[in-house]
């Protein structure tokens, strides 16, 4: 649909009232830039203009909940962390260690990167058993 010089289209959500700052869009584009991708690599990825993409990461109150698994799977992250709710456990006690914090920030970087740490991990680990 186009409204003067704006194009509206079904995937895009209306805007939240609020003034705030929209964290799900930070959220959005800090997953999609963890998963080293682009909003074109994204939009081409779930068949949405990427537009689409751009307007969810600047400005959307919600992700529509037909692209949630998709975009999930693209991200290699659940649907739980794209929405914002916690995924850990209520029972579990005490801090994160070091090493389950240093695990979680190598999860959020680009495939390469991943590599390269499990490649020098598996060298260590070898070594040792």
């Amino acid at each position: 649909m186009m409204f003067g010089n704006w194009v509206y289209n079904d995937f895009m959500p209306r805007t939240s009232d609020s003034k705030a700052p929209n964290e799900l869009g930070a959220r959005l584009a800090r997953l999609r830039k963890a998963a080293g991708l682009t909003q074109a690599e994204v939009a081409e990825a779930l068949d949405i203009p990427q537009t689409t993409v751009s307007y969810y990461e600047r400005e959307a109150a919600y992700v529509p909940s037909n692209l949630l698994a998709p975009m999930a799977k693209l991200f290699r992250v659940s649907i739980s962390e794209i929405i914002g709710e916690s995924d850990q456990t209520p029972n579990k006690r005490g801090p994160k260690t070091r090493l389950a914090k240093q695990f979680e920030a190598v999860q959020k970087l680009p495939k390469a990167q991943q590599k390269v740490i499990s490649n020098i991990l598996g060298e260590l680990i070898g070594s040792q058993a």
